[in-house]
């Protein structure tokens, strides 16, 4: 079921710590490395030093960045526009968040992004946010994990600093899947004037919803991969007043005049049961969330599609077409 304002790829966990050997892989992807007096040379900035880079002429860049923020150094790529090192233009950004057990390889790796992106002036970021729930959480035992505050408080500004983009809010949107679809909706809400688009590709939307499942989610699954037993919300209290401020349902103004794009899966999965407790949740919320921004009078496109806790690629071409009709034209 569809509603328009009117081969799954499971991906292991790892942790990326700050190693060569990590930094010289992850970087063979993008091409051979070029020095730093390269034409397109990116600079330290903005609380970000440049550790690793791949800047190959060609569409994948690949950077590594030590930060205070961070305990270990984490990765972006970067995906610009078919002719950008030619054509002088300025583009509008769409920052692009993965999954829990993930990486900021993710969408390169598996879900074919550059052949997806193909033709469309639109820069794409896709930044590391390992499995803290693109929040800083109230406790970490492995060191600093400030996710909210790297990606918002740093990269976006170095982003813009080193790339020709427009640095306003018709200028940026932002999308995710999964986890990444709840920092999609979470980063709209909370930097109100930011992003005019936000995507959600099976995201949570609410996170009080079903005595707090959500929460005990995000808790748990952090704890496990990125914290050592700390949490992003607290356990077994929760810091109330953070919950608030990261719950898409409690937010609704905060998504008045912007683009909306939710998609879920209906179709339980009859081989992993936890990708089916995951939707099953997703769709939940989403269904909430779409109710409140309905009484709320704020348009918004969904889309409930067959199967179960994956991106899909239709729906994202489809979102793309969507966002780049809202955002500034390149030129």
């Amino acid at each position: 079921m569809d509603h328009i304002p009117t081969t799954r790829r499971p991906l292991s966990r790892r942790r990326l710590l700050a190693s060569a050997a990590g930094a010289t892989v992850a970087g063979a992807l993008a091409g051979p490395l070029l020095s730093s007096t390269a034409a397109h040379a990116a600079q330290d900035g903005h609380g970000l030093r440049i550790v690793d880079r791949n800047e190959n002429g060609g569409r994948l860049q690949y950077y590594r960045f030590a930060t205070d923020a961070i305990e270990w150094d984490p990765g972006v790529n970067v995906l610009l526009p078919d002719g950008y090192h030619t054509s002088g233009k300025r583009y509008p950004v769409l920052y692009l968040l993965h999954g829990g057990a993930s990486d900021f390889r993710h969408f390169h790796m598996h879900e074919n992004i550059i052949n997806l992106t193909a033709g469309r002036e639109i820069i794409i970021v896709m930044p590391d946010a390992a499995t803290g729930w693109y929040c800083n959480p109230v406790h970490s035992n492995t060191g600093p994990r400030n996710w909210e505050t790297f990606h918002m408080a740093q990269l976006l500004p170095w982003i813009e600093a080193n790339f020709r983009t427009f640095p306003e809010y018709n200028g940026r949107a932002v999308a995710g899947f999964s986890m990444g679809g709840f920092g999609a909706l979470k980063y709209t809400a909370k930097y109100y004037g930011h992003f005019c688009s936000v995507s959600s590709h099976s995201g949570p939307a609410s996170l009080r919803r079903d005595f707090g499942l959500v929460v005990h989610w995000a808790n748990l699954s952090s704890a496990a991969v990125e914290l050592g037993g700390g949490t992003v919300y607290g356990a077994p209290l929760w810091d109330e007043a953070r919950v608030t401020a990261d719950n898409p349902v409690q937010r609704i103004e905060s998504y008045r005049n912007k683009r909306i794009f939710l998609v879920a899966g209906i179709s339980p999965d009859p081989v992993n049961w936890f990708d089916t407790v995951n939707e099953t949740q997703v769709l939940a919320g989403q269904r909430e969330f779409r109710g409140a921004l309905g009484r709320a009078g704020i348009p918004h496109e969904w889309h409930e599609r067959p199967g179960g806790h994956f991106f899909r690629h239709d729906m994202f071409v489809q979102d793309l077409n969507g966002m780049l009709g809202r955002l500034r034209r390149a030129g």
